[in-house]
């Protein structure tokens, strides 16, 4: 009986660690956490999604996401919210610490998530898409469906707003009902943030029935939110989350280098680097060093600008401007292509961020640097061109016309002649004496005209 003490021992260790497990998974929920600190754009939404994959394969009980963000790009938005209504795992959005705020893009990733929850002095709202409410004169508020026809004043459609500014305004009133529906919250101040740029407080969103619950500890909301329940992937699911073990999950090199990248500045650069690396090359084949550092960056600024909302009039127009400049260089015209191009150059860079947010616009400090040096090495680039033009031909048949010989004989037609230290058969319309000065007129293959030095 002794040879089965030991499988025996083993299999009841092996129960007591599953049973450890068990128990451990049933009073010690796993959450992650997740920070985000900055406008949405693709190098957040990649980390939030890359994220909410992995709190799914390693079997999360919930995702946190902590908000702060002044908000952000559409498209970036959308896929962040496509992820969250997909995760199989709960996700819960914070808006925190207090100070922070949930604007613009924000607001519908709160909507959007499982449960919402905000700090003390956080806020909430101001929903209406940038590109319609920005800019010095906003444009006037559309009326809901409820209030067409009435004569109230800002509450109707002025005729001179544009169709397209409509449609995107109806559109983001219905994205974000439609999240209010599914998550069951207040969907008339979900379309009065959108239509009039509302806002709330954390206590005032609490009592309109915008938020789940109010806490400013993590601690704090993973305690209010235990018990409660939720539908992930059309299943009822009830959070315990008794003795949570909290993760905080950190950014790695992939979101690092996103952001850098698509940094409106960054890219902007990147492209010019690797446009003057090839122009570099191509005037000094063979260097190798310019032609593959401006192959990198102009591929890096490529797929760069490919993920921010560019006008891609503004694109056509910066390779117009510094076309025309590289002609004004290699073929001068007074100034008439180089000033073109400076100005398409700089109109294109203007216009080239198809957005009115902030954070996701390029420098006119950065625009104004990069004409100026463009226009500077042209220009200089012009002035060399022009000054060699001036100057004598040293080199070649050219530089020997001018020059003088010696005659080494005495003759009326033909005869032989001293010059550049070589002797050379020459040709003259009148007479030579042996010893004179003469005047180079022409080369013939190899005989040089001349004719006397007056």
């Amino acid at each position: 009986m002794s040879r089965f003490r030991v499988p025996v021992r083993l299999l009841l260790a092996l129960c007591l660690s599953a049973a450890a497990l068990s128990a451990g998974k049933l009073h010690g929920a796993e959450v992650h956490v997740i920070e985000v600190n900055d406008a949405i754009g693709p190098a957040s939404a990649d980390f939030l999604i890359s994220s909410l994959d992995a709190a799914n394969e390693l079997g999360a009980d919930l995702v946190v996401i902590e908000l702060n963000t002044p908000g952000g790009l559409d498209q970036a938005m959308r896929d962040i919210i496509s992820a969250i209504l997909a995760s199989p795992v709960p996700v819960a959005t914070w808006v925190a610490p207090g100070g922070a705020r949930a604007a613009s893009a924000g607001t519908y990733i709160l909507y959007a998530s499982h449960f919402a929850a905000m700090a003390s002095a956080t806020n909430v709202g101001s929903s209406t898409p940038v590109s319609i409410g920005g800019g010095s004169s906003p444009l006037p508020i559309p009326a809901s469906p409820e209030q067409e026809g009435e004569d109230s004043e800002g509450s109707t459609v002025p005729d001179s707003a544009g169709a397209m500014e409509r449609k995107v305004l109806n559109d983001a009133v219905a994205y974000l009902r439609g999240l209010a529906e599914l998550r069951g919250r207040n969907r008339d101040w979900a379309e009065l943030t959108v239509r009039e740029a509302a806002n709330l407080t954390a206590s005032d969103a609490l009592a309109m029935n915008v938020i789940d619950v109010m806490a400013d500890t993590i601690d704090e909301l993973l305690e209010q939110l235990d018990g409660r329940s939720t539908t992930v992937s059309n299943q009822s699911v009830s959070l315990d989350l008794s003795e949570p073990r909290i993760s905080r999950i950190e950014p790695g090199w992939r979101y690092q280098f996103l952001s850098i990248i698509t940094n409106p500045n960054v890219a902007y650069i990147l492209l010019m680097i690797g446009f003057y690396g090839l122009i570099l090359e191509f005037y000094n084949p063979g260097m190798g060093l310019p032609g593959i550092t401006g192959v990198i960056c102009l591929l890096l600024g490529a797929y760069a600008l490919q993920m921010l909302p560019i006008n891609y009039a503004g694109l056509a127009l910066i390779l117009v401007g510094l076309g025309l400049m590289i002609v004004e260089a290699l073929s001068p015209s007074f100034g008439i292509f180089g000033f073109g191009g400076a100005v398409a150059f700089v109109l294109g860079s203007v216009i080239l961020m198809d957005t009115d947010l902030e954070a996701f616009r390029i420098s006119l400090a950065i625009i104004a640097a990069i004409a100026v040096t463009s226009a500077g090495v042209f220009i200089f680039s012009l002035n060399m061109l022009l000054r060699a033009r001036r100057q004598k031909v040293v080199t070649g048949e050219e530089s020997m016309i001018g020059s003088t010989a010696i005659a080494l004989e005495s003759f009326e037609d033909k005869g032989h002649v001293r010059a550049f230290s070589e002797n050379w058969k020459a040709e003259t319309d009148q007479p030579v004496e042996k010893g004179n000065e003469l005047i180079i007129t022409d080369i013939e293959g190899l005989v040089l005209k001349v004719r006397k030095q007056e």
